[in-house]
């Protein structure tokens, strides 16, 4: 929040008093009025529609009751004047001094500046990524990555104890058909003619990790593929229809299971060495990939850990009624809560679904202690949310104590062509490939840049340009180049004196001048905007227009006297100002890019 927001605050509220003493407003009238900065300094810094808001229970026109509010207003030394526009709104131009204090600010809190302690002593958890740990990450995984990050980094910007955690899906089935489609890649290397379903995980990491535990075991963990297959269904039968080869019946589901469960029987207590060593590599890699993204979790959690919580879990649910049993399943009244269906949480065969250990692990986690958890999903997710929400409500937990974060899909194109993915069949575009091909900088801005519910079309070319339509760049660029001037500076055997400075701020008089100081003021509302609204696009377009605005002013402004003249003194003071208002600026880019997890680089 601007420094100048609380005293106009304090002053339209001292008036409020003074209207519900005369009886202008009810003694009880709640004001819900806005200050907020003006876009155009010809309206002042700030305004309030204090007036149009009480028109109505006042019986006063907005106009009129403005005029009464701007007589009783007390004088203010922030506060050089004050108007009234349009249809009533109060406009505040400030003083001169309040006007540059943003500059002192910056200057003085560096790093700190635009952070706060608003929600100091509150802890919140932001879960993030959470991709089943069966291939390496790919480019949509990078978003909820890129978007998670910067989500936590912002609500720790404004004084909250944040938690950054990965729930590791180690435990379910997609990992059982991982282990199993390693162990028939194994199967092949000992020799065994195999056919693999097609359920199967596929790719040449596969087989990778197959070679590795062919490596170490030889061929002691072998059996026969007839055997393995014994009893197991068919996935797919092609039949000849119209001249074409087509499937005309079988079960790959059933297969994939029957395949499943030959691995554990034949393979016994060394199915383990399977499922393990496919969790350690593939983890492995997604720990590395993302922490050469710039993105780090404070817990990896392992949903193992968690089964023991399961049972318990759906007790609760139980002695307060809301499970039934169907069919031979367990099934959990979510239709009471609005859900459209109720859902099962043991199947006959004994076996929770991912759903019981979904709703045991968000128990767990407001059991932690944590104020709100934020989960971040992808957008196919959506019908989940009411099932986990419906759950902790029926388990007497506060479900707005939980908030769900959408992320659309990433279109990948190369110009005008849409570069093709799949994930099945381990073609996809990986997140380590994205980030060779344009950087984590481009990676990360690209994928904030837009809303999370909004779909994103990544243009490669785009963020690989040097221009100022790749925003990053352009953003980028503006911090380096006031490290250019500041270096130049010295070259020309100048120094910068922040005293002289600030005694010549007032000669800062042009009209982009005081926009980009107001701009500059408005960082720390808007960085407070972008945590609590869990938007940091709100960040990147701030950033954009700081940017632009700073470019504008450079190409049309000197900061340093040219080349070979002996500078006035006037023209002295006049480059001390505007070498800190580029400071103050230079301070603010690298503070928003270091949020958003991108570097500040000094030279491009």
């Amino acid at each position: 929040m601007s420094e100048q927001i609380p005293a106009i605050e304090q002053s339209l509220n001292f008036v409020i008093e003074r209207l519900k003493a005369d009886n202008v407003l009810p003694i009880d009238w709640q004001n819900n009025s806005q200050i907020n900065r003006t876009k155009d300094q010809a309206y002042g810094d700030f305004a309030s529609n204090l007036a149009m808001v009480a028109s109505k229970i006042s019986g006063i026109k907005p106009r009129e009751l403005a005029e009464k509010i701007v007589a009783l207003l007390p004088k203010h030394p922030d506060i050089a004047k004050v108007e009234i526009a349009g249809a009533g709104f109060i406009n505040f131009f400030l003083d001169s001094n309040a006007r540059f204090a943003v500059l002192d600010a910056i200057m003085q809190q560096k790093g700190d500046f635009g952070t706060s302690q608003a929600f100091v002593g509150k802890k919140i958890q932001v879960e993030f990524v959470s991709a089943n740990p069966t291939s390496s990450l790919h480019v949509g995984h990078g978003r909820g990555a890129a978007f998670g990050m910067s989500v936590a980094n912002l609500l720790e910007a404004v004084g909250y104890q944040v938690g950054r955690e990965y729930y590791v899906n180690d435990a379910g089935r997609q990992m059982d058909i991982l282990a199993t489609s390693v162990y028939i890649r194994y199967l092949e290397l000992c020799g065994e003619t195999i056919v693999f379903p097609v359920n199967g995980y596929r790719g040449d990491y596969i087989k990778e990790i197959a070679k590795t535990i062919y490596q170490e075991f030889s061929d002691k963990l072998k059996t026969t593929w007839q055997d393995f297959v014994k009893d197991v269904p068919s996935d797919v039968i092609f039949g000849e229809q119209d001249g074409k080869k087509t499937p005309i019946s079988g079960d790959k589901e059933a297969h994939i299971d029957g395949l499943i469960d030959n691995a554990k029987t034949h393979l016994g207590d060394n199915y383990r060495i399977f499922h393990e060593k496919s969790l350690y590599s593939i983890l492995s890699d997604i720990q590395d990939d993302l922490a050469d993204f710039n993105v780090h979790f404070d817990k990896w959690f392992s949903e193992k850990s968690i089964q023991d919580a399961v049972l318990p879990a759906l007790e609760t649910l139980n002695e307060r009624g809301y499970l039934y049993e169907k069919d031979g399943n367990l099934w959990f009244k979510s239709t009471a809560f609005g859900d459209e269906k109720d859902r099962v949480v043991r199947r006959a065969n004994g076996q929770f679904t991912y759903f019981a250990s979904d709703l045991a692990y968000h128990k767990d986690k407001l059991d932690r202690g944590f104020d709100k958890i934020i989960d971040v999903w992808g957008s196919d997710h959506h019908g989940y949310i009411k099932r986990i929400k419906s759950a902790l409500t029926a388990m007497g937990y506060d479900s707005n104590r939980m908030d769900v974060i959408l992320v659309q899909f990433v279109t990948l194109w190369r110009g005008k062509n849409q570069v093709q993915m799949s994930s099945r069949l381990g073609e996809f575009v990986t997140l380590r490939e994205l980030r060779k091909e344009v950087g984590n900088d481009a990676a990360r801005f690209y994928y904030v840049a837009r809303k999370p519910e909004q779909h994103i079309d990544f243009d490669l070319e785009l963020a690989k340009s040097q221009s100022k339509d790749n925003a990053v760049y352009y953003i980028q660029y503006a911090h380096a180049r006031i490290c250019r001037v500041l270096e130049r500076l010295q070259e020309r055997g100048y120094a910068y004196d922040d005293n002289l400075a600030k005694q010549s701020q007032h000669l800062l008089n042009l009209p982009i001048e005081n926009d980009l100081i107001s701009l500059l003021s408005a960082y720390p509302e808007t960085l407070h905007r972008a945590a609590v609204q869990y938007e940091p696009h709100i960040l990147t377009n701030y950033l954009k227009d700081l940017a632009s605005l700073f470019h504008a002013w450079y190409n049309d402004n000197r900061i340093l006297p040219k080349d070979g003249e002996t500078p006035s003194n006037d023209e002295l003071n006049l480059m001390q100002a505007r070498l800190r208002l580029s400071k103050t600026i230079r301070q603010v880019v690298q503070n928003g890019l270091i949020l958003l997890g991108l570097t500040a680089p000094t030279s491009m």
